[in-house]
């Protein structure tokens, strides 16, 4: 099951455990179980620290399994085969669960550590979901953290009277305590919102030491984020980087061929070169944490800023470089919010699978929408594909290949007017046409939206100058209108949003910001 290239990998990487772990497999009858056991297997062989344990422990199915350090359950669960992108999920709950460092903020380790109510998440995935593993690596983290916490990966494709049960179209889906906590396009730093939200007291009851006065503290770890980041550790400034998560968009972007000397790579690896790259140089690293509120002084432009927190942290800094990008633009119709997760859903590589021999729709008509609609195509019944516009905005290439497949409807000067749900799950959608005014209802399953994007910078609402679509105003050195503040990238005015641009633009804003520091000092 596992190639000898894999399993000569994993030698290498399980050489340093400092633990043995079990891997103990429910008992039982399974139509999966076998080929999970030979998986299981070969990963265990790989180390005299690892075993396979068979079990009655009364836990969810025979395809269930957890890890085990020295006799303890460490909280870490598995229902279904990791394999795909959830084959690291595994792999790094086992060396994380042997000794190695977990690399969390210290900031948020203690917030994990203060929770002490018992929880026990399940998050739902699929194998083809690169979101997912950010989810179940991060909870897992928790697990390893509180003894109070535990987590459990769910793979959707296997249990489908649980996805049917709950009324899942999407992933990642992450209940507590039985509850749904949190689904649609998700990611660490939300469900970190949630927790705080839930107990405020773990960001109140113990704070970590103040960083001292940054020369540059950079917003984002996008291309543009991670370029000036780098850049201005190659100046000898004292650097810190706050983000959501390394990688930003890029993440979610399934394959690039247009970044110059790389002919081909993925959105996944991309973000782990620039990781690796960040990794060379000392930068403090802030991740799974947001900016809530820039604090600047009116009366004198050169004092230092002063970035609030999401875990209630406060750093003073010299310059700030805004690289937030953007994130997925919204319908606005009634309907939407309410049923993301149900039917509505922005990432058809991640959610695709759920809609499997059923109609869906798509909106937008640009490249991400028709992309998106050949996509699917491959994989359920039908796409109708609703433009605003008169004509589609996507290259021609693309709309050439949608227009001549038998499982695509294109349909154009539609307004899209509400989201129709039933029983909880999305059945229709409401549209008008826009030459004659007619409204019409198309039935469905899911409503994939690809409308474009929106700039990350409304926590920049008084500080600086911003278009009316919210993206804050630059010149050609990435100069906002307030002095020590710079941005770059999907967030800025900078015309045409590519990856190669926003690196490009990064490293400006911190050639910019050096300037600046040298000439205020």
């Amino acid at each position: 099951m596992l190639s000898n290239d894999i399993l000569n990998a994993l030698k290498n990487y399980t050489q340093n455990m400092t633990n043995k772990v079990s891997l103990v497999l429910q008992t039982g009858e399974h139509t999966k179980r076998q080929e999970l056991k030979e998986f299981l297997s070969h990963i265990t062989s790989v180390s005299d620290n690892l075993e396979l344990v068979e079990r009655d422990d009364n836990l969810r199915s025979p395809i269930t399994f957890y890890l085990e350090v020295e006799g303890k359950n460490n909280g870490i669960h598995f229902s279904g085969i990791p394999s795909g992108h959830e084959f690291n999920s595994l792999i790094l709950a086992i060396l994380q669960s042997s000794g190695t460092e977990l690399k969390l903020d210290k900031t948020l380790t203690n917030m994990v550590k203060n929770i002490s109510d018992k929880l026990h998440f399940e998050v739902f995935i699929s194998l083809s979901c690169h979101n997912c593993p950010d989810v179940v690596q991060s909870l897992n983290q928790f697990a390893l953290l509180n003894d109070f916490i535990s987590s459990e990966m769910i793979d959707g494709g296997l249990f489908k009277e649980l996805i049917d049960e709950r009324n899942i179209q999407g992933v990642p889906s992450v209940y507590l305590n039985g509850e749904l906590f949190a689904n649609g396009k998700i990611d660490t730093a939300q469900l970190i919102d949630k927790l705080i939200k839930r107990f405020p007291n773990i960001v109140e009851s113990k704070k970590t030491e103040q960083l001292p006065l940054q020369d540059v503290t950079v917003i984002g770890a996008g291309p543009a984020g991670v370029a000036a980041a780098i850049y201005a550790a190659r100046k000898g400034l004292n650097v810190t980087m706050i983000a959501d998560r390394i990688g930003g968009q890029v993440k979610d972007t399934v394959g690039i061929e247009n970044l110059i000397s790389v002919p081909k790579t993925t959105g996944s690896e991309l973000t782990g070169n620039m990781q690796a790259h960040l990794s060379d140089y000392d930068i403090t690293i802030k991740e799974f944490l947001r900016v809530d509120k820039v604090e600047k002084d009116g009366s004198n432009t050169k004092a230092p800023k002063k970035l609030f927190l999401s875990s209630g942290e406060v750093i003073d800094t010299k310059t700030v470089i805004v690289a937030t990008g953007a994130k997925w633009r919204e319908l606005g119709v009634p309907g939407e919010k309410e049923n993301i997760g149900s039917g509505v859903a922005y990432c058809p590589h991640c959610d695709g699978p759920f809609f499997k021999g059923k109609d869906v729709a798509v909106v937008g008509g640009g490249n991400s929408g028709i992309e998106a609609a050949l996509d699917l195509a491959g994989m359920v019944n039908h796409v109708t594909v609703f433009e605003f516009l008169p004509e589609l905005k996507a290259d021609q290439v693309l709309i050439e290949k949608a227009m001549k497949h038998d499982k695509i409807t294109i349909i154009k000067s539609a307004a899209v007017k509400e989201v129709i749900a039933v029983n909880g799950k999305v059945a229709a959608l409401d549209y008008q046409d826009r030459i004659t005014g007619e409204l019409k209802r198309q039935d469905l399953s899911g409503i994939f939206v690809q409308i474009g994007l929106i700039p990350n910078s409304d926590f920049l609402n008084g500080v600086v100058e911003r278009t009316q679509h919210g993206e804050v105003i630059i010149d050609e050195k990435c100069h906002t209108t307030e002095p020590g503040i710079f941005a770059a990238g999907d967030v800025s005015t900078v015309p045409y949003k590519q990856i190669v641009i926003a690196m490009g633009e990064g490293a400006k804003a911190s050639l910019s910001a050096f300037d600046y520091i040298i000439r205020e000092s």
